[in-house]
């Protein structure tokens, strides 16, 4: 794409938004995340339509949509990583190289879309989600009972608990650490954004 580095730069903030968010921000939010004025979101968003990366409803603030077929820069970076074979957990087994690559997109494909998301607090430590570690998020809006969730609270606050229905109406998110208290909420205070189906720990 021949794109300036200040359009890659929306283009990167818009997805980055959808996947999180499952919508697209509006202009000032654009304006606001990447520290410039609302004008100036006006004339890139203008670039990118004429480039026809991006396409909007003018009619409807929340219609920004990426249509470029190319990958933005930083989804260019490889997913695989070299497997060498299997290692003992229990009792010893026999050493033989076996290289392979492991292609992530394929370990953790879903029909639903997936994202990644970088874990801050210790909320979650006794389900070993730590600070620091990077859990990847199959998108969906519906939850079963006990599942581990990214959920928006009150379309501001988004927060990873588990999931649970509870009575009259009412969802409970759940910590996974003794010494915090869960919070129950109305269920349409609540939106579920995704699922926890792996996490990525580095040391």
């Amino acid at each position: 794409m021949n794109l300036t580095p200040r359009q890659l730069d929306v283009l990167v903030a818009i997805r980055n938004y959808r996947h999180l968010n499952g919508y697209a921000p509006t202009m000032q939010e654009l304006a606001d995340q990447l520290g410039t004025s609302k004008v100036t979101i006006f004339e890139h968003v203008g670039a990118l339509e004429r480039k026809r990366v991006l396409k909007r409803d003018k009619h409807k603030a929340r219609s920004l949509e990426i249509v470029a077929d190319e990958l933005l820069p930083d989804e260019e970076r490889t997913t695989k990583l070299p497997m060498l074979g299997n290692i003992a957990a229990g009792a010893p087994i026999e050493a033989i190289e076996n290289r392979e690559d492991l292609d992530l997109e394929t370990l953790f494909r879903s029909k639903h879309g997936v994202y990644v998301l970088k874990v801050r607090g210790e909320s979650m430590i006794d389900d070993h989600l730590c600070d620091g570690d990077y859990v990847v998020i199959e998108r969906r809006e519906n939850a079963r009972t006990g599942e581990q969730v990214v959920a928006l609270i009150d379309g501001a606050e988004a927060t990873l608990k588990r999931f649970y229905k509870e009575p009259g109406g009412k969802v409970r998110l759940q910590p996974a650490n003794k010494s915090m208290e869960p919070r129950i909420l109305e269920a349409d205070r609540v939106k579920v954004q995704g699922v926890v189906i792996g996490v990525l720990r580095s040391y």
